[in-house]
């Protein structure tokens, strides 16, 4: 069951923090909704693997959607444009 508090428990802090612990964030809530988690920092590189996992389902829903208006490249305009970079450097 998820760890939730109000925002006005980190009045005390050190209580709130107490609750921390690896694979159990304490969410915080600001007037009845979800705000802010607090995390153990053990869990801090799968935060951040998350967020990169985020970030490139974003980019390649961004490259779905200019391949679905802009119609899609052969592989050999793919081939081609990374060859053009490569001889750039």
């Amino acid at each position: 069951m998820p760890n939730i508090k109000p925002i006005s428990d980190l009045r005390n802090y050190s209580a709130v923090l107490q609750d921390v612990a690896v694979g159990s964030p304490v969410y915080l809530t600001k007037n009845g909704r979800g705000c802010y988690a607090i995390i153990d920092i053990a869990e801090y590189e799968e935060y951040e693997r998350f967020k990169a996992e985020r970030w490139l389902m974003a980019e390649l829903e961004k490259g779905r959607k200019s391949g679905e208006e802009n119609g899609w490249l052969t592989i050999d305009d793919v081939k081609e444009h990374l060859r053009a970079i490569r001889n750039e450097k």
